[in-house]
């Protein structure tokens, strides 16, 4: 086994030290071992987990939820279900963000199709439409 310290694992994964630490704290990692003067030295499979965690992170995934699919990751036994649930709840909540953004995109786009651009602020539909009190 191959290690390393938290600062050549950080350069190795691309990630800061601190975000390194941070993990360690959530459990994410764990240093294989100390040195006697107390600096973490971190094994092979460290890396594996933070490219792991960063590809998760790509996808959408919290770090909780990545804590889970780590834990099934590390139990070759663990149900294949889980991870098809976790990552369809992931899929249903992008398209519900997909359909959020999509509504916000259609009123920003109502509101600029009302407005010149030209003129004064005080006769501008969008400003108008802002400052529009409905109670």
């Amino acid at each position: 086994m191959q290690t390393m310290t938290i600062g050549r694992l950080a350069r190795e994964v691309g990630v800061a030290a601190g975000t390194l630490r941070y993990y360690e704290r959530l459990g994410l990692i764990t240093p294989a071992q100390r040195t006697a003067s107390g600096y973490r030295v971190y094994g092979d499979d460290a890396a594996r987990r933070l490219r792991f965690i960063r590809r998760a992170q790509a996808l959408g995934f919290s770090l909780e939820e990545i804590a889970e699919l780590l834990a099934l990751s590390d139990n070759p036994r663990a149900s294949a279900g889980k991870v098809k649930r976790l990552t369809q709840k992931k899929v249903d909540d992008i398209q519900a963000r997909i359909r959020d953004l999509q509504r916000m995109q259609q009123g920003l786009e109502s509101l600029a199709e009302r407005c010149s651009g030209h003129g004064h602020t005080a006769e501008c539909p969008i400003l108008a439409a802002l400052n529009h009190d409905d109670g």
